[in-house]
């Protein structure tokens, strides 16, 4: 959670309350019904005391410590909390947030140079706005905020904010080699190229944890105007000559991210918080931005989302029975009034409005969301809001209807029983990661992909995690690998879930798969461990080795090993697949594979000593 600091006696004015009783009537008329504060007894009287607006004098001002939910980006500044607190406590109505339309709209154009870098930009500006020293610091301080929170400490998301007055447009977003770009950075007095910079930089405190971030790219990304001055080198510094003072009027304010939605919601969150302090209060000028690719949009994107709730669903997620009218009522104290919006089959709204949260078809309830909350995607979350404005402490305390006993699943109950048998047998158990990379799951198996097996993930972060494991033998490989300074031998299992695509299981169109992998590694691969291992288990399991004619009886179940040539994991002749007859069935199945690693497997996962391996499905036991 981050923390934000406000001072306690500008809330307590800006809310014309005083809270005399001390913080802990504050906390628990304010806290408990938004979720917003978290504090402490002893923080409470020690930290806060009993400090009122009538005090003429303090040593040091008192400061509130607030921990805000890390979805709630409205809330990590003076501005969004005082402001949600007084549309609470009925103070004021929710902020319209208006574009206004110049006569000539500032024009950002993003190079195709910054897709090898940093691709994303967007921007807007705060006319006619109003300094003052708390307001700046604020301002300071909510970048700071978006910066560690959602920006990821700069790597995916930075902001750029500079004095409109002091460059002229069209801008440019760019990206150029670092011997080509010198400028004089904020709070200097001379001019560096960006290779000194980061030189510079290094022995910075502040600085010189981001740094990483560009410092290998053969090209910096760089913000110029018309006259190639230069604005920011993000995400690292703006330059001087754009920097904020107080006397300030006009900002332009520019965001650079590698991820789209999250540039346009740290640009509103800036926006609306600020631009209650312009001349014309909750207006932004827009900006028309020009994407590499001919395309152009304008920014930012103040548009409300529209969410259907019913209200019987409503009343019984939380617990309550609550009419339709109190549902909108707490709605319009959680700020969820949105405005510029209009229910699907409602009939057109004028566009300066605010239809809030409105009545429609019945039990049917529409709510408009302010571009301030980015949080809300699903209609979960609002009645999640709803639940807060109620009060968590005043839903009913009830018990479920029916009794019911807790036991596990026949999955679970198995799963626990074999851990422990293999446990008694003096293997070590290991718990490996789900996902993996895809050589792993099959060129470093000596698989071939028919493409109908593994989940494949549509933006992976890094190489390592690319498909959802479809075997749970390259994680205990792993495991091995990361502990070669152990002493042999080694004799590791797992008892866990496989992803398996599955065209018949949807709307997921995969399922789990549980499975039970062992290896034994030592000076030789000693075939007959593993061997051994699989048959305590089958006899654990009330499972027969079955030989012979015995396998073509219908009556009757049980198991047996199948060398296989197409199984390449293995060296050739040392390979079988474990088939399995359930009972009443002529026809085998095939429940996975045993047999000792080729070496060029062990290679792959850069392992010393050979390895015999046995992998199961163990459901087809339940």
């Amino acid at each position: 959670m981050p923390t934000v600091s406000i001072d306690k006696l500008d809330l307590y004015s800006y809310l014309k309350k005083d809270f005399k009783k001390s913080l802990k009537t504050f906390a628990l008329n304010l806290e408990l019904s938004l979720k917003m504060m978290q504090v402490t007894s002893d923080q409470i009287e020690q930290t806060f005391g009993s400090l009122s607006l009538n005090e003429k004098s303090e040593p040091e001002r008192a400061q509130l410590k607030i921990d805000i939910p890390a979805n709630r980006y409205d809330l990590l500044c003076f501005e969004g909390i005082s402001r949600a607190l007084a549309i609470y406590l009925q103070q004021q109505e929710s902020p319209v947030y208006k574009l206004t339309t110049p006569d000539r709209m500032e024009q950002l154009t993003v190079k195709p140079s910054t897709t090898q870098i940093r691709p994303v930009a967007v921007a807007a500006i705060l006319r006619n706005i109003t300094f003052d020293s708390k307001i700046y610091k604020s301002f300071i301080d909510l970048q700071d905020k978006l910066h560690a929170n959602l920006g990821r400490k700069r790597n995916l998301v930075s902001i750029g904010t500079h004095d409109l007055d002091t460059i002229k447009g069209p801008f440019e977003y760019s990206a150029r080699k670092p011997t080509d770009i010198k400028f004089v950075p904020l709070n200097k007095d001379k001019s560096y190229d960006a290779v000194e910079l980061m030189q510079l930089y290094e022995s910075d405190l502040h600085l010189k944890k981001f740094l990483h971030i560009i410092k290998d790219s053969p090209v910096y990304p760089l913000m110029t105007d018309a006259d190639d001055t230069v604005l920011s080198m993000p995400p690292i510094i703006n330059g001087d000559h754009t920097k904020i003072t107080l006397d300030t009027k006009n900002v332009f304010i520019e965001i650079t991210a590698k991820d789209y939605t999250k540039a346009h919601i740290v640009l509103n969150t800036m926006i609306t918080m600020f631009s209650g302090y312009c001349a014309d209060p909750f207006t932004v000028e827009p900006v028309l931005v020009v994407n590499p690719d001919g395309t152009s949009e304008i920014t930012p994107k103040l548009d409300c989302k529209v969410f259907e709730c019913d209200t019987v669903y409503i009343n019984k997620l939380i617990g309550v029975d609550l009419t339709s009218d109190q549902i909108v009522n707490y709605l319009k104290l959680m700020s969820l009034d949105g405005h510029l919006g209009k229910h699907k089959d409602a009939p057109p709204q004028d566009a300066t409005t605010n239809i809030g949260a409105e009545i429609v078809q019945g039990e049917l309830i529409s709510v408009v969301v302010p571009p301030t909350r980015a949080d809300i995607l699903h209609q979960v979350d609002i009645i999640e809001d709803i639940a807060i404005a109620f009060g968590y402490n005043n839903i009913p305390r009830g018990s479920i209807g029916l009794p019911t006993v807790a036991k596990p699943t026949p999955v679970s109950k198995l799963t626990n029983l074999l851990r422990r048998e293999l446990a008694f047998a003096s293997w070590t158990e290991v718990l490996s990661l789900s996902l993996c990379s895809h050589d792993e799951s099959f060129k470093f198996l000596m698989r071939e992909d028919s493409g109908n097996e593994a989940v494949v993930l549509a933006n992976p972060k890094t190489i390592e995690y690319q498909v959802c494991r479809s075997l749970l033998l390259p994680g205990i490989l792993k495991t091995i690998r990361e502990n070669k300074n152990h002493a042999l031998p080694f004799k590791l299992f797992e008892v866990s879930d496989v992803i398996l695509k599955d065209v018949n299981v949807k709307p997921r169109l995969c399922r789990n798969e549980r499975h039970m992998s062992a290896i034994y590694s030592n000076h030789s691969a000693q075939f007959e461990v593993i061997s051994g291992l699989l048959d305590r288990c089958m006899k654990m399991m009330d499972v027969p080795l079955i030989f012979g004619d015995d396998r073509t009886l219908v009556s009757g179940h049980g198991y047996w090993l199948e060398p296989s040539p197409d199984l390449k994991t293995f060296l050739p002749g040392r390979g079988a697949n474990v088939l399995y007859k359930p009972v009443g069935s002529s026809l085998p199945v095939s429940i996975g594979f045993i047999g000792v690693l080729h070496p060029q497997v062990l290679s792959s996962f850069s392992l010393d000593y050979p390895c015999s391996i046995v992998e199961i499905n163990i459901e087809p036991f339940i």
